[in-house]
């Protein structure tokens, strides 16, 4: 960027302004005070104290069990039937009305946890049935230049909008500050963590939410070993900083959760050798 060689440049009067350039000023103001008016909402979800309610997700449950199946440790969604079902798609459509139309700062600190997480899932869900088939989510294109679905605005809460990023990083990750978020959520490929076949709920939380980062962190496409060197997800790249920012402590991460033999392996390293992430899209047949 040039400095003006005169110092600072008086400001253009309003008469001398073009329509053209009034309009995109108007523009440029309404997107900030959007983008604001957005942030605070953001906040709001995420550091709510919590209420006392619960909410009912069995709707959901149903759904999961009937078009999920599990292949070999990996969750796999039967998109092909759901989609083909009136009923199926129907019910998760009321299903995130449901949730949509409800007050998550009603609900106690862990039934929002659970609500969001859910709220995540079944968008991502009905986001994929909307556009399937396709071969991996990051074939769903919003806009020309958009590499997958996720900051496209899918769902609105309390007045509002919320994209599939705005809940996992403005809400969950921001609000929670705990790395078994990224063991909650579930972006429809083989490479994430599993899809959970039942909703979340506060009751039992802790417990879940170990579970999975287990069956996540001891299969292949979570941590594996190539000879001596330790491959893990790229998750673990991408959201270091929510693991311990650096290798040691992302695998001090893994140890936690690790079946003996690995946990013996992982023992022996102390840095992380390569990552990778498969984004083919995890369907498979209903159960």
């Amino acid at each position: 960027m040039t400095r003006p060689s005169s110092g600072r440049q008086a400001a253009p009067s309003p008469s001398r302004l073009s329509r053209r350039a009034i309009l995109a000023l108007s523009g440029a103001i309404l997107v900030q005070a959007t983008s604001a008016r957005a942030a605070i909402g953001l906040s709001r979800f995420a550091n709510a104290a919590g209420g006392a309610q619960t909410l009912d997700h069995a709707a959901f449950d149903a759904l999961l069990k009937r078009r999920t199946s599990i292949e070999a440790g990996v969750v796999r969604v039967d998109y092909r039937g759901w989609k083909a079902s009136a009923t199926d798609r129907s019910g998760l459509a009321d299903y995130i009305r449901h949730l949509s139309t409800s007050d998550p700062l009603r609900l106690t600190r862990r039934e929002q946890f659970a609500y969001w997480a859910n709220l995540y899932n079944a968008v991502t869900i009905e986001t994929v049935l909307a556009a399937f088939p396709v071969k991996s989510i990051r074939d769903i294109r919003p806009t020309p230049l958009a590499i997958g679905p996720w900051k496209q605005k899918a769902v609105v809460v309390a007045g509002v909008a919320l994209s599939l990023d705005d809940i996992e990083n403005g809400i969950l990750r921001a609000g929670w500050r705990d790395p078994r978020v990224h063991y909650a959520i579930n972006c429809a490929s083989f490479g994430c963590p599993n899809l959970p076949r039942t909703a979340w709920r506060g009751a039992g939380l802790t417990e879940r939410l170990d579970a999975a980062a287990r069956a996540y962190i001891n299969h292949p496409r979570g941590v594996r070993f190539e000879g001596d060197k330790l491959i893990v997800s790229s998750i673990y790249r991408w959201f270091d900083g929510d693991f311990g920012g650096d290798d040691k402590r992302i695998i001090s991460h893994l140890s936690a959760y690790a079946a003996p033999a690995l946990k013996d392996r992982l023992a022996k390293v102390d840095r992380i050798g390569g990552h990778g992430y498969d984004w083919s899209l995890n369907e498979g047949r209903s159960s």
